[in-house]
């Protein structure tokens, strides 16, 4: 039993791989996705804030702020939610999407940098707004506490792990450098033997190359945008640096992009392991590296995160969300459940059987809904129903006011409440299909009829009839990008516009 989410942090597991390992190597990876933030910066996060509080530099209830590609925003983001402290996350507005949002849903505030700025550009904005606000810069490229995090947990780790026999080689990939110079340290000392790879992108050699980082803040000229997200920015980090001073790095292995995401699909496709391309890559350049070993040797590779950090990148462009062709001839090889079939039974209540004792008080309590002036627009919905969802976000959006009563809520169940609801509105309409929208006791429709009516502006009209003024959206609104994604049309789905606070009046009792 743990006192904090936060002592979950370390002690991933290592495991070998059986399908992908060439013959007479053992492969083995690390599985830093293990940790309760989902990447290997959590041990960097906590490390230095921890170290801040005890130096002093950290006051409670200070903001902190850093600049990250995803992962060590995800990882502070989670240890501020812990302690309690506000976070600012600056970051490039080309790394992942899902990143943001995990950043968001844990509390803190993301701010975009254009593209063109590369990394160093972020860089540069968390330390103006770490002035602005006061805060504490985390400095994760030159932070000792980010090697040392590594110096004493992921290297003990290792050492232990092969305690029953040699570890020939380590590889890994360079971010920040914390993970290179805190193992690269330790194995140096510890195990002489193992021989230390860090893995780089082929079109951006910035180790390889030899060259110095420029001291005036322009990029690393070996610099170029490559595929592996949290690899080598556009300089050279002070942790980096010093890995190389130190000599820890025996070999720095090239590894191309679109190599990295055919390894990272086959982690998953033949070792059922869930890697970001970071690890891919790191197992890429792991493999070229096998060929140059003797037979039984052992190797790590660092997997620093998972697979759904990437959904929105070109790891996933070829992995479809709908059926392809074999997939929906497999659906129609058997007689059920499959589109195109009429249903075989039909879950809807009856539209016309005989009433039932309770149902005239529920016909009154659709009544008084349907003619209350104070509120003239009104959701039935469910709960668990992404059609009535898109609905609350549209009405968000605009900035309705509007009532929600959700028919599965657990008070409506009492007694049966939403089911005789739901009967007298199917009673009321004819159809018993959920959501459904009213304007003034008018009837718009269910979600695809108030969509509809939202893209020819006659939704807009019949709110003013109803006394609901709403501003008219920009002409760049999309409608549809608020729908399910799987319910958009071809050209939907641009990014969501951002909506304003959704405070319905919710019926559950």
């Amino acid at each position: 039993m743990h006192t904090s989410i936060l002592d979950t942090i370390g002690n991933t597991p290592i495991v070998r791989l059986q399908r992908l390992a060439p013959p007479g190597t053992e492969l083995y990876v690390k599985l830093e996705s293990r940790n309760p933030g989902g990447s290997v910066k959590d041990r960097m996060a906590v490390a230095a804030i921890e170290d801040a509080e005890q130096r002093g530099v950290l006051r409670p209830g200070q903001t902190v702020v850093e600049a990250t590609s995803g992962n060590t925003g995800i990882a502070l983001a989670m240890v501020c939610a812990a302690k309690g402290y506000p976070l600012v996350v600056v970051m490039a507005e080309n790394f992942s999407i899902e990143r943001r949002r995990l950043m968001r849903l844990l509390g803190a505030r993301v701010v975009l940098t254009p593209a063109a700025l590369k990394g160093s550009g972020m860089l540069a904005k968390a330390r103006e707004l770490a002035a602005h606000l006061d805060g504490f810069l985390v400095e994760q490229f030159d932070n000792p506490a980010n090697a040392r995090a590594h110096e004493l947990g992921t290297a003990r780790e290792i050492l232990a792990s092969f305690a029953d026999g040699p570890l020939d080689c380590f590889v890994t990939g360079a971010g920040t450098g914390g993970t290179l110079r805190g193992v690269g340290a330790v194995l140096r000392k510890e195990s002489p033997h193992t021989r230390i790879v860090v893995c780089e992108p082929d079109n951006a050699p910035v180790l390889a190359s030899g060259r110095a980082q420029p001291q005036d803040g322009s990029s690393h000229p070996a610099f170029r945008p490559h595929l592996m997200q949290g690899w080598t920015p556009d300089f050279i980090p002070g942790l980096t640096a010093a890995a190389v001073a130190a000599g820890v790095i025996d070999h720095v292995q090239a590894v191309d992009g679109d190599e990295a995401i055919r390894v990272t699909r086959a982690l998953a496709r033949e070792e059922g392991i869930l890697s970001g391309i970071s690890g891919g890559a790191a197992v890429a350049g792991a493999l070229h590296v096998c060929a140059t070993l003797a037979p039984g040797s052992r190797v790590l590779v660092m997997l620093p995160d998972a697979a759904d950090r990437y959904l929105s990148t070109a790891l996933f462009e070829e992995i479809d969300d709908t059926m392809n062709d074999a997939e929906l001839a497999l659906s129609h090889a058997t007689p059920l459940a499959h589109f195109g079939a009429a249903p075989a039974i039909d879950p809807s209540p009856a539209t016309g059987v005989q009433l039932q004792p309770g149902d005239a008080a529920a016909d009154a309590e659709l009544g008084a809904l349907l003619t209350d002036r104070e509120q003239p627009v009104l959701l039935f919905g469910f709960a668990w129903c992404e059609y009535a969802r898109a609905v609350r976000r549209l009405f968000a959006h605009l900035g309705v006011p509007y009532q929600a009563v959700i028919l599965d809520a657990p008070d409506m169940q009492a007694g049966d409440r939403g089911g005789r609801l739901r009967r007298a509105l199917a009673r009321h309409l004819g159809k018993a299909t959920i959501p459904q929208v009213f304007v003034g006791s008018q009837h718009i429709g269910g979600c695809n009829e108030t969509f509809v009516a939202m893209a020819d502006r006659s939704l807009l009209r019949k709110l003013a009839g109803a006394g609901v003024v709403v501003p008219e959206p920009s002409d760049d609104f999309d409608p549809t990008s608020l729908l399910p994604n799987w319910q958009q049309p071809t050209g939907a789905g641009q990014p969501m516009p951002a909506a304003k606070a959704d405070t319905p009046r919710t019926i559950e009792a």
